[in-house]
């Protein structure tokens, strides 16, 4: 009985210390949680491309005489705006570095741009105009803000344009064709949407400078030359796929 006793008071005991006990224990150490990562949109990679929108290409002619017997200065024949749309395509490569984006691009398009004025020197004739095609070969400098990116560009375009004139409502008279190389200056904004795919908008002008143009006349024998000046002012709407390293993780 007495082992029985002394048995039941130590539970006693012990149930009673157990609270006190407790309490006396440390309270547990705060975990931190781990930092978030942030996906950084990485424009480092290959692309290609479509493109689309529209184009205007400024153009004035001077006279100059003909192929054997050229004036001692040209006379104004006027201006005009050859306008329309085009659709095209561009591939080219860029490479970040930290915000900054720099990239290499060859663009190509179709296009469908004519325009024409009566000639100031013959009142009868009217001069016309068509591009019907360029190209553009530049490089970029960019800065980035994640996916969203606003670069400048600049390099080398290449037009190819038809000439004709003839009277005022009537046949053609005479025709020539050139293919102009110049200088492009441009701007654009690109947005990724995804991590390969992005759209952007894009201002470009072209300073194609002026070149004398001998026209094939058809009547009379006698082949015209006209000095023609040409600007070209394009705004397109574009959309890229791009593979190589799309997002990377960043604390």
């Amino acid at each position: 009985m007495k082992k029985i006793l002394l048995g039941t008071v130590g539970l006693v005991a012990l149930s009673l210390s157990a609270p006190a006990s407790a309490a006396d224990l440390a309270a547990r150490p705060y975990a931190k949680a781990p930092p978030m990562i942030a996906a950084v949109y990485d424009w480092s990679g290959f692309y290609i491309g479509v493109n689309g929108g529209g184009a205007w290409s400024h153009k004035c002619w001077d006279f100059s005489g003909q192929a054997t017997a050229r004036l001692a200065t040209n006379v104004a024949e006027g201006c005009h705006d050859a306008t329309g749309g085009t659709v095209g395509g561009q591939i080219g490569y860029r490479w970040q570095a930290a915000s900054w984006v720099f990239g290499l691009e060859a663009q190509g398009n179709w296009a469908d741009l004519t325009g024409s004025n009566v000639s100031l020197v013959f009142p009868t004739i009217t001069n016309k105009t068509k591009v019907e095609a360029f190209g553009l070969f530049t490089g970029q400098v960019g800065y980035a803000f994640s996916n969203a990116l606003l670069y400048v560009k600049g390099g080398a375009a290449v037009v190819s344009d038809k000439y004709s004139y003839g009277l005022t409502g009537g046949a053609v008279n005479g025709t020539a064709s050139e293919t102009r190389w110049g200088g492009v200056v441009g701007v654009g904004f690109e947005y990724g949407f995804a991590p390969n795919w992005s759209v952007g908008i894009e201002y470009d002008h072209a300073f194609m400078g002026g070149r004398d143009i001998t026209f094939n006349q058809i009547t009379p024998v006698a082949s015209p030359v006209d000095r023609i000046g040409q600007d070209l002012d394009i705004v397109t709407a574009r959309i890229n796929y791009r593979w190589g390293g799309p997002v990377v993780a960043k604390y």
